[in-house]
């Protein structure tokens, strides 16, 4: 209540104290304002896609500095998941690689059905990656070195392993002993492919005997282990070559770490599974960071060829 038993109007005696308050007022909504402006502008006039958010650090990255970078953040070195195009274009030298067997396709020899057909997943896949499968390999050369070039792509189906992706392998065996050329493979996905039944645990073994067969023909294979790496890849063929290379951070194992934890019940250790992990355990030779593939994959296939 005021002196004169009047309610508080809110208004100062003070002419000075009423014109700050204005003042205040009005720089508020002026505020207001501008934000709502910035708010509007950003989702009717920035173009979509410019900004990457990092998924460890949580920076915001330019996206072509992340593309110049290999899609490594520059801030904490984390390793984006790469497509298999995306990573052709890394590895192989300009305007090197030709596709081999690309116009291999699956069948839905088991008509499965999970929340849709096979059939109809695997037509759907392939629009939208532009690959038949989950394996590209063709002919490359990578920093003047000619390679046969193995890629799964994890966008395909997780970068499963059916009947297609083991024959095209064999194949890419055969062509790398009859070219007398190094097989390089680059691995990304969940392991053998369920839709396919026990047709995809048969081609652990095929895959497996392939690279035994180049091996026993004088051939040089190295595998670069990617996240994520699991399952029946793991346990076949991205094991077994000569050189097993993983990059930064990269989860490899056969069971998923809280598949392994359930079952045993217990608490595991610190980085389980993660290639810095599998390094102190001997299960790779080395981790190479993604921006250092190139020069390392060209240094290891010159000390190979002077064997």
């Amino acid at each position: 209540m005021s002196a004169d038993g009047r309610g508080s109007t809110g208004v100062s005696d003070d002419p000075k104290k009423n014109q700050d308050s204005a003042t205040s007022g009005e720089e508020q909504e002026l505020g207001e304002t501008r934000r709502r402006s910035r708010l509007r502008w950003k989702k009717k006039d920035m173009p979509g896609g410019l900004w990457v958010k990092c998924d460890a650090c949580s920076q915001t990255i330019y996206r072509k500095d992340l593309e110049d970078n290999d899609l490594v953040c520059p801030h904490c070195s984390f390793h984006f998941t790469v497509t298999g195009s995306e990573r052709v274009k890394m590895v192989a030298d300009p305007e090197t690689y030709r596709e081999r067997f690309a116009g291999f396709k699956a069948m839905d020899r088991l008509e499965f059905e999970n929340n849709g057909s096979y059939a109809e997943k695997l037509k759907k896949t392939a629009e939208k990656t532009g690959h038949s499968e989950a394996l590209l390999c063709g002919e490359a050369e990578v920093c003047g070195r000619p390679v046969i070039l193995c890629v799964l792509d994890f966008k395909f189906l997780g970068g499963s392993m059916g009947e297609v992706v083991g024959e095209k392998f064999a194949l890419s065996c055969e062509l790398a002993a009859s070219l007398k050329r190094p097989l390089v493979v680059f691995t990304s996905s969940g392991g053998a492919r369920m839709h396919e039944g026990v047709l995809s645990l048969m081609q652990m073994a095929k895959t497996c005997s392939a690279l035994a067969e180049l091996t026993d023909a004088g051939g040089f294979s190295i595998c670069v282990m990617a996240n994520p790496t699991t399952g029946g890849v793991t346990a076949s063929f991205a094991m077994v070559t000569d050189l097993v290379l993983a990059e930064p951070g990269a989860l490899i194992g056969f069971a998923g770490p809280r598949v392994i934890a359930t079952t045993i019940k217990q608490e595991l250790p610190p980085g389980f599974q993660r290639s810095e992990f599998l390094l102190e355990k001997g299960h790779v030779d080395a981790i190479v960071p993604r921006t250092e593939l190139r020069e390392t994959l060209a240094k290891l296939i010159d000390y190979a060829e002077a064997r």
